[in-house]
């Protein structure tokens, strides 16, 4: 197989025991038979299997449910104690230059997660213009990160845009994947490095003894570096979904790992810049918490994180005033989410608006000519 190359499969039986996985069920249960096994034995298996990954759908449900549970219970508790008149003030207060500074950095952001399907699409040997690159990669991630399910409100905006050049649902469902892949390389490995240089401050936020820290972050920073080996050795290969992905070699890994770095970096940025006091917390610090309350925000399900990675930030930043975090959050949002948001959608509908004015003013033309 090619470097990148995705290979498409029939479809296959997902829920499969051990011994059969991979396989197509009618073929398994004819190979079943002829080898002796019986027909309510390779039914028991496929049960069981289904009862285990229902099983697992439920606990992780449960676990989304519990998240956002229990952070709406902070969220509100927090909410309960603050003034809106001063909330109203401290947003307000916020200076011209922060607000500027929130939108660069908000920018820079965006231009990186441009690069992640830029990257994606080199590792599956496609070529597409830069322009329509980052029309997709923008328009998909401002989409997803407000409405959340990136793997559906992503992909489908993906597949619009890219299927005009001949991508196929496959192969924008892989440039997903790995654009997806990109964008955890980011947030693990922010959050390991913080954990290993700024363990001091950041004990100060998870109240952890700074050794701990210190090797907490060893660890996942190790399991990068131990992912970096492993993919170097030889070619590597997942099965997602019926199909056979080819994992990026070294030097893509790194560029995942790059660009990841500058995306979350400039994404906390842009929320530490709107801070009324940006001496209370180190910015390497702020930049770790960020990541993790944006993993908790994901893991919540709820919709771009809304009121987890809120809770999470109120509880873990340590700034004297609640209604200054809070119109520190409540301005990011807006920055960071509603305004690409309003953008990507004018953007998608802007020309498909155009050209249906186009060719009902042909119409009319057409009829007055006939007339």
């Amino acid at each position: 197989m090619d470097q990148g190359q995705v290979q498409d499969e029939a479809p296959r039986e997902p829920n499969g025991p051990a011994w059969a996985r991979g396989f197509p069920r009618r073929h398994i249960i004819r190979f079943a038979r002829a080898v002796g096994i019986n027909r309510k034995t390779i039914r028991e298996d496929f049960e069981a299997v289904a009862r285990r990954h229902s099983l697992g759908r439920w606990i992780a449900g449960g676990f989304s449910l519990a998240i956002a549970a229990f952070s709406i219970y902070i969220l509100a508790h927090t909410i309960s104690g603050v003034s809106f008149a001063d909330l109203g003030k401290a947003i307000a207060a916020t200076s011209f230059s922060q607000i500027v500074a929130a939108l660069v950095l908000t920018a820079v952001s965006f231009l990186a997660l441009t690069g992640y399907d830029g990257l994606a699409l080199h590792q599956l040997q496609l070529r597409v213009p830069y322009r329509t690159t980052a029309l997709a990669s923008f328009t998909s991630y401002a989409i997803s990160f407000t409405l959340g399910f990136p793997l559906i409100t992503a992909a489908t905006v993906r597949l619009w845009i890219y299927s005009r050049f001949g991508l196929t649902a496959t192969k924008v469902a892989s440039l997903t994947i790995i654009a997806g892949v990109t964008f955890w390389f980011g947030l693990i490995f922010v959050i390991g490095a913080g954990l290993l240089f700024r363990a001091h401050a950041i004990s100060e936020v998870n109240h952890l003894h700074p050794i701990l820290n210190m090797l907490i972050g060893l660890v996942v920073l190790g399991a990068i570096v131990a992912y970096m080996v492993w993919v170097t050795i030889r070619r590597r290969h997942v099965r997602i979904h019926g199909f056979r992905l080819e994992l990026p070699g070294l030097a893509l890994t790194l560029g995942q790992v790059g660009l990841g770095i500058i995306d979350q970096g400039a994404a906390a940025g842009t929320l530490y810049m709107l801070l009324p006091n940006h001496a209370e917390i180190d910015y390497f610090a702020f930049t770790a918490t960020y990541a993790f309350a944006c993993i908790l925000g994901v893991a919540s399900n709820a919709p771009g994180g809304i009121g987890v990675f809120e809770a999470a930030m109120l509880k873990a930043v340590p700034i004297a005033s609640q209604e200054s975090l809070l119109a520190s959050l409540v301005l990011f949002r807006v920055i960071y989410y509603l305004i690409p948001f309003i953008l990507a959608l004018a953007l998608l509908g802007g020309p498909e608006a155009f050209r249906r004015w186009r060719s009902l003013r042909e119409e009319m033309r057409r009829n007055d000519d006939r007339a």
